[in-house]
């Protein structure tokens, strides 16, 4: 799906003189990567220190170049943040200011929906990547699986409702294919409880909140009906957001136990059957990053990053699993996703190493922000 999103949304002020001033935001970063990626700014800050007084306006550099901006709301009504895609080199810095033209309208990036068409999935995608999760429809079926789906796409181009509408995204036409196999594992990076050192698989997801809908950042929030496994109360909720141009998916797991503090889990990635795998399994700093063996000219490299998280490798015959505790009102937060070689980004398992390795240095360093005074 296409759709051009102008970036000057409604945000609810109450007046349209746009006050001009000379205030800046710098934006530094201090890793040796240089860096596309978005910042996040609280909407009351960056409309304190501009002086806002309309909701039409453009970012730009120094250079006047434009610089692409979202309202994230995180399902209000109003904006919580602006995001702002930043590209800068290593150890520079970005500077950037606001005028009052209009910004430029441009084709999103992000896109998540309910899919009640086909048996209550949930599917997102970026430019880059698509997934999805399967609902409430898909149980008992003899297509049910578990854990989150990869969509092998190789285009710029958002393709869920495309490929929804035709129904035929098991071959390649051009865009990409869904060929990944989840079945009875959790896929791509998805959790599940852990208990007596067995992985157990609840009902899929019940209810769906989409909290922000592109066009640099999809949010949504997957919600599940309470339930007793092996006699503990549990409910879990798990929100999803996917960046323009990233791989990995931020995942924060939520799970309420009513009759413990604290729940054990594992956050796993399908393993494919093969005497040597290829992985990176990197505990010091919290990396898990698979190469799957050819399947023809078809490779999709898969990965997980559970940042400062003590954990517990497994490698069990279906999947490799991280096992690790998450308390009662405290989420786990990691990042999840996969890429496909014949997309051309990342093409061999050093290459995706190095991908996840730099996700992971960039976490470790992250971009700073300064107002001009």
């Amino acid at each position: 799906m296409k759709q051009a999103f102008v970036l000057s949304l409604a945000l609810g002020l109450s007046t349209i003189v746009f006050a001009q001033n000379n205030k800046t935001i710098t934006v530094n970063n201090p890793s040796a990567n240089a860096r596309t990626e978005l910042i996040s700014i609280p909407f009351t800050t960056f409309e304190k220190h501009f002086a806002l007084k309309t909701n039409v306006f453009t970012i730009v550099d120094k250079e006047e170049k434009e610089l692409a901006y979202q309202f994230e709301k995180l399902g209000k009504p109003t904006a919580q943040n602006v995001l702002i895609q930043i590209t800068i080199a290593p150890k520079s810095s970005v500077t950037f200011g606001v005028n009052g033209n209009k910004p430029t309208a441009f084709t999103s990036k992000t896109y998540a929906r309910y899919i009640p068409e086909r048996k209550d999935d949930f599917a997102w995608e970026n430019d880059i990547a698509a997934f999805r999760a399967y609902g409430k429809a898909l149980e008992g079926s003899s297509e049910d699986a578990q854990g989150f789906d990869f969509w092998a796409k190789r285009t710029n181009d958002l393709i869920v409702d495309e490929w929804y509408k035709t129904g035929d995204y098991h071959a390649d036409h051009g865009k990409g294919l869904d060929y990944y196999s989840v079945g009875q594992t959790l896929g791509v990076g998805d959790a599940t409880p852990f208990l007596d050192e067995q992985v157990v698989y609840h009902k899929h997801y019940r209810q769906y909140e989409l909290l922000d809908n592109g066009p640099l950042r999809s949010t949504f929030k997957l919600i599940y009906e309470p339930e007793n496994v092996k006699g503990q109360q549990l409910q879990v909720e798990k929100t999803i957001s996917l960046d323009a141009g990233s791989q990995l998916n931020k995942i924060s797991y939520s799970i309420k136990n009513t009759t413990s503090t604290s729940t054990p889990i594992v956050v796993g990635i399908a393993k494919r059957k093969e005497e040597k795998p290829q992985i990176l399994n990197d505990a010091k700093n919290g990396i898990l990053a698979y190469w799957e063996p050819a399947e023809g000219d078809k490779i999709t490299g898969t990965a997980v990053i559970l940042p400062k998280v003590k954990y517990v490798f497994k490698d069990s015959p279906k999947q490799f699993l991280l096992a690790t505790t998450v308390k009662n009102n405290s989420p786990l937060v990691y990042f999840a996703g996969a890429a496909f070689n014949k997309a051309g980004k990342i093409t061999n398992f050093d290459q995706w190493q190095s991908y996840i390795k730099t996700f992971k240095n960039n976490l470790d360093q992250p971009l700073t922000i300064k107002y001009s005074k």
